[in-house]
């Protein structure tokens, strides 16, 4: 502390020095390259004298001034004099430039220039004014303007400051010593190019003694070797930059870098257990998983991977080992079907490597490990096992029932070997054409084979455990029915064959083929003759062709439809299997008018009634005006028809009619002129009866007059009255009429003859009565009349 105080107050009284000698140096002439060393006398356009150059003498120079002035007066910068300046207050100095009037007062009087306010040479360190002499009376210059700069000089005010508040840096763990891990930078505001104020010195103040710092540069290097991740993987370091070159009394500035180590592939994996134990049912398929190893590894990411494997071990093909890539654990898993009969312990070495071991540490060790692995098999309750995975068993279709065609057979494979018993399973043999002997798996017939209906059965068969029938196992047999000769030989279509009037001997008119249902391992060879009957035909003959086909020959020239239209010739067809099986098939033979060229014309008998010349053309104009004629005849008897539906009866007058139509709706009921009601009043206005036009009495005679009524008289009565004349008139017509009544009437003495409600009563009917009833009840009466009606 005494030397820093020391220091300041010499340089504070170096400063007082250089501007005492300033202030108090004797007036002389001075020029400077901002102002001109003399004065120019301006001459005026009608001014014909010459310019004279007067000298001047101002007397200044640069001013020096130190920021952040605290003293209690105002700081004195300088003062500006001219040699104008006679000493009688006749001349008036004016500032003018940056910070003119505020930061920078001058005496108008004598040019002493004061700093107003406390300066920052970190915000400006330069200010430029422009001084003038005015002469008070005039008003005139008495010396140009000119400049003069007034320059701040520093003191250390500014503490470093780094470029950033934290760092963050890596390194690869186990680096040398002196590796780099950052650069850190500080700033200093203070003025380079004076002293020491911004001379910044780099020094570490936490994290050693892992890590240094150069002081000039602030780059930060490894300070201790071989440093290990898995020991410690994150550090925080201080670094400080101080300004006076590190000196006592310089300022300060600190920052924190974080610095992490990156991990390298220096460790090998290691099992944590050198032995590992698991089980296995016997019934365990293959892929399933029986359990996870590990092997831990310290590092991380890509250098953490393992992969797993089976280096030796008696069940290497029995079992595998994948790695789960997400937790890098070894996944032991079923690779074969096991048996616990067979073998039940398995020993297995199994075997973990680095996938990306790193060069630079392979002689810290092999970069894998090993352990032992053991699994049991368990023994459990096993289905039967068929000596086979399927079974094909041939047999000929005329094989009798009963004979056995095979045999499957399916063990217990524990050690208990329980008895078997075997079924078919009838889903797969629904006509049960085959069974089976539970005791022994033989499979024999039921039902007669036929190869050419089913030539394939494809059926399952089921073996059980008897003293544990969930324990059960299928399997599939195959019965292929072998062919036997059991089928003849047949015409292979229907052959229409025809022979042409002017046929010549010798000609070809039909080739035959045959098929059979039949199949035999050397394949068809068919066989044709003629009947031993028609073994020499004297109009036809057969040639076979040796290749299943036979040709039918004319044996004469010319044939007659007129004598014999049609021929049939019966042929018979032999096969080559044994038992040699043939059939006769009959071939018809038509005879046909043919042209030049053999193509047929006509092969019906009838065709010789029809000229000659009669083209097909003319037949087909006929036959369409017969059909022309036959429409008109129907048309014109409809027409006829339609004609005499006339009514027996058009006059509106038909005593029949009771019914009459208007064919208008009416007024309603406010019209009073479409009925005159007084017609029913009055009996005396009603038609006079009419005779029927349709039909011929066979006693003509004279409907009665009934007396007349009141004029009066209510309609009610009046209609009550007219239909007791008409029920009791011996007279009234014999024709359907139709009467309307205005009322329902009351109920029948009868009640309902409906079956509908007879479960409503307490006890059974009697419907005797219905058979008193007459005929027309006939049918109820026997319908619900009888004891055993219900029954029936």
């Amino acid at each position: 502390l005494p030397e820093e105080l020391t220091y300041s107050f010499l340089t504070v009284f170096l400063w007082t020095c250089i501007f005492h000698m300033i202030h108090v140096m004797p007036s002389q002439k001075r020029t400077n390259k901002h102002s001109s060393s003399g004065r120019l006398t301006e001459l005026s356009e009608n001014d014909g004298k010459t310019l004279h150059r007067t000298k001047r003498g101002w007397m200044w120079n640069q001013f020096f001034l130190l920021e952040e002035y605290t003293g209690p007066d105002t700081q004195y910068v300088g003062k500006l004099h001219t040699d104008q300046d006679k000493g009688d207050g006749n001349l008036k100095y004016i500032l003018t430039g940056d910070g003119a009037g505020s930061l920078f007062i001058i005496d108008e009087n004598t040019g002493d220039i004061h700093a107003a306010k406390k300066l920052d040479r970190e915000e400006k360190s330069l200010y430029v004014l422009r001084a003038k002499a005015i002469d008070r009376k005039t008003g005139r210059q008495v010396e140009p303007e000119s400049e003069f700069i007034i320059k701040i000089h520093d003191i250390n005010d500014n503490e470093p400051k780094f470029t950033k508040d934290i760092y963050t840096a890596s390194i690869p763990e186990m680096s040398r010593v002196g590796t780099s891990v950052i650069q850190v930078t500080a700033t200093d505001a203070d003025d380079a190019n004076y002293g020491n104020s911004a001379k910044v010195v780099y020094s570490i103040l936490q994290g050693q003694p892992y890590f240094s710092v150069d002081p000039e540069t602030g780059v930060i290097k490894t300070a201790l070797p071989d440093m290990s991740r898995e020991n410690r993987e994150q550090y925080q370091v201080v670094i400080q930059a101080k300004d006076m070159g590190g000196q006592m009394g310089g300022l300060s500035g600190t920052t924190t870098v974080n610095i992490t180590l990156t991990d390298v592939n220096d460790n090998p994996p290691r099992f944590p257990q050198s032995t590992y134990q698991f089980s296995s049912p016997e019934s365990a398929p293959p892929g399933t998983r029986l359990g996870r190893i590990k092997a831990n590894d310290p590092d991380v990411g890509e250098n953490a991977e393992i992969q797993y494997s089976i280096s030796n071990g008696d069940g290497s093909d029995m079992f595998d080992i994948v790695t789960d890539k997400d937790t890098q654990e070894g996944i032991i898993i079923v690779k074969k079907q096991l048996d616990f009969e067979s073998k039940m312990l398995y020993t297995l070495r199994v075997e973990a490597t680095n996938m990306h071991p790193d060069p630079r540490f392979l002689q810290l060790g092999p970069f894998k490990d090993t352990a032992l692995l053991k699994i049991s098999v368990e023994d459990i309750d096993e289905p039967p096992v068929f000596s086979r995975p399927w079974y094909l068993i041939e047999v000929d279709e005329d094989v009798k029932e009963g004979s056995i065609i095979g045999q499957v057979v399916a063990q217990d494979p524990d050690r208990t070997k329980n008895a078997i018993k075997y079924s078919v399973d009838r889903h797969t043999d629904l006509d049960r054409v085959f069974n089976i002997y539970s005791g022994n798996g033989s499979l024999f017939i039921s039902k007669p084979l036929d190869r050419e209906e089913t030539p394939w059965h494809n059926i399952t068969i089921i073996a059980t455990e008897i003293n544990n029938p969930k324990q059960s196992s299928q399997i599939p047999v195959f019965i292929r029915i072998l062919d036997i000769n059991d089928h003849a030989p047949e015409f292979s279509k229907y052959y229409e064959t025809f022979v042409c009037e002017n046929a010549k001997a010798g000609q070809l008119i039909q080739t035959v083929s045959a098929v059979d249902k039949d199949e035999p391992p050397r394949g068809h060879r068919f066989f044709f003759e003629l009947v031993p009957e028609f073994a020499v035909h004297p109009n036809f003959s057969i040639v076979d062709n040796k290749d299943n086909t036979a040709g039918i020959m004319t044996r004469r020239n010319g044939y007659s439809r007129s004598k014999i239209s049609t021929y049939l010739l019966p042929i018979i067809i032999f096969d080559n299997d044994y038992p040699i099986q043939s059939s006769t098939g009959t071939l018809t033979i038509r005879v046909c008018a043919c042209d030049s060229w053999g193509n047929m014309q006509s092969c019906n008998a009838e065709a010789l009634l029809f000229p000659a010349g009669l083209s097909t053309g003319a037949l087909v104009a006929i036959l369409l005006c017969i059909i022309i004629l036959l429409v008109l005849v129907v048309l014109f008897t409809a027409l006829k028809r339609q004609r005499k539906k006339e009514p027996l009866i058009i006059s509106k007058d038909d005593v029949r009619d009771n019914i009459v139509t208007y064919n208008d709706e009416g007024g309603g009921e406010e019209d009073t002129q479409a009925f005159d009601i007084g017609t029913l009043r009055n009996p005396e206005a009603r038609e006079e009866s009419k005779m029927r036009r349709d039909v011929i009495p066979e006693t003509i005679f004279q409907i009665r007059r009934t007396a007349p009524l009141w004029e009066n008289i209510d309609v009610q009565d009046f209609i009550h009255r007219r239909l007791k004349e008409n029920d009791l008139d011996p007279a009234a017509p014999p024709y359907d009429s139709l009467a309307t009544y205005a009322y329902e009437g009351n109920d029948s003495i009868a009640n309902s003859l409906s079956s509908l409600e007879s479960l409503t009563t307490d006890g059974n009917q009697d419907y005797d009565y219905l058979s008193d009833w007459g005929p027309r009840f006939k049918k109820l009466a026997d319908m619900y009349g009888g004891e055993d009606s219900d029954r029936d």
